[in-house]
């Protein structure tokens, strides 16, 4: 009976340090989003290719390396819990930073209705702009990619019988990191209208380069991922011993 509690308590650490984990790099990546577009352009074959994400892109992966982590070692069920845990985390951020900006006092605005810098909230108004931005954009692409996350590592984990434990990590997070990708950058643009502009109003760079940047960037992470999630799978299971977890 002890031996059984104690079994029980170590895996709820596990599962409440991943899902904090997760939680708070959603947060994290979401407040953060698109306040900062980062330039890591290469040369490729004496052409210059540029290669813009955004700054809450940094925090991304980790969000998919502990849906994978929570997959493996508690379940569809619990996963997919996180997964909607999120989405309620979500609308938190959004509700908090909303009425934080309907409050009193209200912004000092110029005469074409813009926030006049360095004065009262300024910068809240700058963050609050952009969160609301990238949180619209990307509740939509975060509710369809972490489903298909879950889904296709469950599905690959049906079909090998359990084997090939690199398969389905890096076969569920590719694909829905694609359709993350996609999905975030569009609605980022035509719905929240909040890609980087030049002087003149037009996008830095074709929609194209941030769809790819982004992709490239979470499928490299993805691949370098599969280390620690090997290593991390075999230590957390011997930890918690997690063969008398219902899944």
């Amino acid at each position: 009976m002890f031996e059984l509690e104690r079994k029980n308590r170590r895996a709820e650490w596990v599962f409440m340090v991943l899902s904090g984990l997760f939680l708070g790099s959603l947060t994290m990546l979401n407040i953060l989003g698109i306040t900062k577009f980062i330039s890591l352009d290469f040369v490729f074959f004496g052409n210059e290719i540029p290669f813009p994400i955004a700054i809450g892109v940094l925090a991304y992966p980790i969000t998919f390396l502990c849906t994978d982590f929570i997959s493996e070692l508690f379940g569809k069920k619990r996963a997919n819990m996180v997964v909607w845990m999120g989405l309620i985390l979500n609308l938190w951020v959004l509700f908090i930073i909303w009425i934080g900006g309907v409050l009193p006092p209200g912004p000092e605005l110029d005469d074409l209705g813009n926030v006049i810098p360095n004065t009262n909230g300024w910068i809240f108004y700058e963050v609050r702009t952009a969160t609301f931005a990238a949180t619209s954009a990307s509740m939509i692409a975060y509710i369809s990619a972490q489903f298909i996350d879950v889904q296709i590592f469950h599905y690959l984990k049906k079909k090998t019988g359990g084997k090939y434990l690199w398969l389905r990590n890096n076969g569920s997070t590719l694909v829905s990191q694609l359709v993350d990708s996609i999905a975030v950058i569009l609605i980022t643009h035509y719905y929240a209208d909040a890609l980087p502009k030049d002087a003149f109003g037009n996008i830095t760079e074709p929609l194209i380069y941030f769809i790819t940047a982004s992709y490239l960037f979470k499928f490299v992470t993805s691949l370098l991922d599969t280390i620690p999630f090997y290593f991390g799978v075999k230590y957390l299971t011997q930890y918690i011993k997690a063969g008398h977890i219902e899944k």
